[in-house]
């Protein structure tokens, strides 16, 4: 399929099935649902070999091109992953710096309080990004500090930190770069040759648009061979995951099927599309309308131009008396379309995502469903309160 072929073959909702603009889970193709109709034995010869097909190209996509990285796909949501991936690569007596600014950081915090892991915060707030200078900073005054993580797409807000900047910094004290590439990985590049991290976290239901059901962990081979006895649970330990992938070419427990053979099918669109260029470039354009739209309506955005996302885009609620959203979300959602809540501490606000299976002629079909929804609400000015 080329990728106007592809870019064609954007459907229409399904007969009740509206548009999901969020970060994950989104609306797949028709050829990604297809290929969730026939079921997969978890330790099936067939199955084994799309499993090792994904970590394969997973691993490319992200710039290795010899094996000292590799990839452990692991069940369950994102976060199963990002926890995981901290307690394999944090030594029990290491330290880390938790780069925060959105829920995502703050939850990283919270999985290492269960984990007993000892950090340090950087935490900007709702909107700021971390800059390199302050983390150099304190590095060179902690430098107990053994890691550094980072949420390189905080979709709480929608902002896209500097990652690159932040490795270069990280790497040049010789710092571990843990990185949740959770809603980027896939349509912003993240290769190790640009970003040296040592590991990174991503799920299937992101940008390379397949469903929910794993994540993956791409990491430095020898970090993870390193990482005996540091896990804190059996079905999270992600060196006997990979051992035991490694030796069998199967899951140590029961496989999410389905989703791996829709995520192989995903992958397969993804290349056709132009893979991480061709899928920025669809993004970036769904977002550039939509951010247009919404402003030429009086809506605000909570960030400036140039730290807005492709991703996932906040906009502040309107201070009209006629606003509510969840009566907004209920008339868009009547009219094919899901929508996000905020999660900003300081201001209401909601979220829509720019990912998934749509192109910019359904943000215009969008942005004729939110003026629709804005006149039933009787809502004449989307200006946000001081």
């Amino acid at each position: 399929m080329s990728k106007a072929e592809l870019l064609q073959a954007i459907p229409a909702p399904a007969l009740g099935e509206p548009y999901l603009l969020t970060p994950g889970p989104l609306t797949t193709s028709m050829a990604t649902k297809e290929a969730m109709l026939r079921d997969w034995g978890s330790w099936d010869a067939d199955f084994n070999r799309v499993t090792a097909e994904v970590r394969k190209q997973l691993v490319a996509m992200a710039g290795v091109q010899d094996d000292s990285y590799t990839c452990v796909p692991l069940q369950g949501s994102g976060t199963f992953s990002v926890e995981a991936a901290l307690a394999t690569a944090i030594a029990r007596n290491g330290k880390a710096l938790l780069l925060m600014n959105g829920a995502y950081g703050k939850r990283a915090a919270q999985t290492l309080d269960y984990l007993g892991r000892d950090y340090l915060t950087l935490d900007k707030g709702d909107y700021l990004p971390p800059q390199p200078e302050e983390v150099a900073e304190l590095l060179d005054a902690h430098p107990e500090i053994t890691d550094v993580f980072l949420v390189h797409c905080e979709t709480s807000s929608g902002i896209l930190n500097p990652l690159r900047e932040i490795a270069a910094v990280v790497k040049a004290r010789g710092k571990g770069l843990i990185v949740d590439a959770m809603s980027s990985f896939g349509a912003v590049p993240v290769t190790v040759d640009q970003v040296p991290f040592d590991v990174l976290v991503s799920s299937a239901n992101k940008c390379i648009e397949g469903i929910p059901g794993f994540g993956f962990v791409i990491i430095r081979r020898a970090l993870l061979e390193q990482a005996t006895g540091r896990a804190h649970s059996l079905s999270l330990d992600l060196l006997e995951q990979w051992r035991y992938m490694e030796r069998t070419g199967q899951w140590r427990f029961t496989p999410p099927t389905h989703s791996v053979v829709a995520f192989h099918k995903a992958l397969e669109q993804h290349a056709a599309e132009g893979g991480v260029a061709g899928r920025l470039a669809r993004y970036t354009s769904n977002r550039d309308k939509l951010v247009a739209g919404m402003r030429a309506m009086g809506f605000k955005t909570l960030l400036e131009d140039n730290w807005l996302s492709p991703i996932i885009t906040t906009f502040f609620c309107p201070a009209h008396p006629n606003f509510e959203f969840k009566r907004f979300y209920d008339e868009l959602k009547a009219r094919q379309f899901v929508i996000y809540p905020g999660k900003l501490t300081i201001a209401e606000s909601f979220r829509i995502g720019c990912i998934g299976q749509i192109d910019t002629h359904i943000v215009g079909q969008l942005l004729e469903a939110i003026r629709e929804s804005l006149e039933v609400m009787g809502v004449d000015d989307c200006s946000p309160a001081a």
